[in-house]
């Protein structure tokens, strides 16, 4: 986009683009790009392969920090899910087997 251009889209979150802006400098610091020819928070004298190659590494760590929070949240969700079962098992479980009654007789005799 050029300068000057808008792209139409409005910021629901002024906060998050915040820190995607920076979170945008991190990566390229990383990376070790010349930042030099960004200018006012343009980007369109870098070359595409470094642009790229700082968005491709901010989605590849967005996608792990949404992995890493799934995996957060269902293990939370089993732990939560075991420890009722557990409480669940030990006040209303009974300890011996439901059906104590005696087998019944099937009939058949062995010889």
């Amino acid at each position: 986009m050029g300068t000057g251009q808008e792209s139409g889209q409005q910021v629901m979150y002024p906060q998050a683009k915040q820190a995607l802006d920076q979170f945008k400098y991190e990566v390229a610091n990383e990376l070790g790009i010349d930042q030099s020819r960004i200018v006012n928070d343009y980007w369109g004298y870098m070359t595409s392969r470094d642009c790229g190659a700082v968005g491709g590494n901010m989605v590849r760590r967005m996608i792990q920090a949404a992995e890493q929070a799934l995996i957060q949240q269902a293990s939370q969700g089993v732990k939560v899910g075991f420890q009722e079962q557990i409480g669940k098992g030990i006040d209303s479980a009974p300890l011996s087997p439901t059906n104590t009654s005696k087998p019944q007789d099937s009939g058949i005799t062995l010889q």
